[in-house]
């Protein structure tokens, strides 16, 4: 399985730049917070840290962890919580207990790399379901679903468009994979990041075949934690549990500790980044409207993914913006849309003034966008 994942386009292009960029407008998170931060608001003394012992942990997780992700998700009691190294562990368990040779994955396109090279690399055919710029239709998934469908996977609010649904969208999208007999799978990374309306439930209260991924590398603003988690059926668990036994069994008490603190102050951490990513979205909103871009309004998380009119590939602009400025973007080629450009809101409003001001001053320098 390994040998047959490609690439990660995304990953190739921020590993040679991310490091030594001087304005990051390319990330999918808010802005990053210190461990002094999360001590501070967690009350975490010396003393507390110098009691951890570095014993292994407990496969599914540390019982505080996954008892604060319970109590702030609030799945249905035929769902298990297990913690994990970040949403990309937890994606790549569910996958590959998941998925056979032969079977049907639904996946989201444009997506994140691991919701659909995991799918395939497990010998599955992919069913693309196009979610772009607008509220998807569950109809047109309902289309898609065939006799030999294992899986559906969603991500909303979706990376990279910040496309979400809303409530009563998500209940017809559960309604319909439930009715197929298939497996959904909601990557819901970016569930706390929303702007016209509160945080959808997550998927798993209703129970069913629905398993649900999320971390703190997003919203919470701790990427470097490396802790994410999968809320699953609890017959899946064991399943879960064999591949796991293979890769990195456990987490770090020390690392469980942290995350703990972070579920339990969630709102703590995420009202601010939140509150600077609306100042910074609407920002953007004006700006594109002020250059001629087309950027439709992202719902929730913390990117946009505009269209540039007469620019058949943004690569060349993204290269400039980092060679000439520092400026750190994403081109959707890495997504496999070249005519769009991943740009991140989720930085401090200066951060993100200073990248606006410099994708300003290149688009300028190559008379962009052809529109105006």
């Amino acid at each position: 399985m390994v040998r047959d994942l490609p690439a990660a386009a995304l990953e190739d292009w921020l590993r040679e730049r991310y490091f030594t960029a001087r304005v990051d407008v390319s990330s999918s998170g808010v802005a990053d917070y210190r461990l002094a931060d999360l001590r501070r608001l967690g009350g975490i003394t010396v003393e507390e840290l110098d009691a951890v012992v570095f014993r292994d942990g407990p496969s599914l997780g540390a019982d505080r962890l996954r008892a604060a992700l319970t109590d702030r998700l609030r799945p249905s009691p035929d769902h298990v919580v297990m913690t994990a190294h970040g949403s990309s562990e937890a994606l790549f368990l569910a996958m590959t207990a998941l998925v056979r040779p032969g079977d049907e994955v639904v996946v989201p396109d444009p997506a994140y790399h691991s919701l659909s090279a995991l799918a395939r690399a497990c010998g599955a055919v992919l069913r693309p379901w196009s979610v772009l710029d607008a509220q998807p239709d569950p109809a047109d998934l309902r289309r898609l679903l065939t006799s030999r469908t294992r899986l559906v996977v969603v991500n909303f609010p979706h990376n990279p468009t910040g496309v979400t649904v809303d409530a009563t969208v998500q209940a017809e999208l559960l309604d319909v994979v439930e009715r197929s007999g298939a497996y959904l799978l909601w990557d819901n990374a970016f569930r706390d990041l929303v702007y016209d309306a509160p945080p959808l439930p997550d998927p798993t209260a209703l129970g069913g075949r629905v398993l649900s991924t999320g971390t703190l590398s997003k919203a919470h603003g701790l990427p470097g934690l490396r802790v994410g988690w999968c809320v699953l059926p609890a017959d899946l668990a064991p399943e879960l549990v064999r591949v796991r036994d293979y890769l990195t069994l456990s987490l770090s008490p020390l690392t469980e500790l942290l995350a703990a603190v972070a579920v339990e102050h969630a709102d703590e951490l995420i009202g601010p980044r939140l509150a600077e990513a609306a100042v910074n979205r609407r920002r953007l909103l004006d700006w594109a409207a002020e250059h001629g871009v087309d950027c439709p309004a992202p719902g929730g998380g913390v990117t946009a993914f505009p269209r540039f009119p007469g620019v058949a590939d943004v690569t060349p602009l993204c290269e400039r913006l980092m060679e000439d400025h520092g400026v750190l973007t994403v081109p959707g080629a890495c997504f496999g849309m070249p005519d769009r450009m991943r740009i991140g809101f989720g930085c401090e409003p200066a951060v993100f003034e200073a990248g606006l001001s410099a994708l300003s001053a290149v688009l300028a320098e190559n008379r962009l966008p052809a529109n105006l």
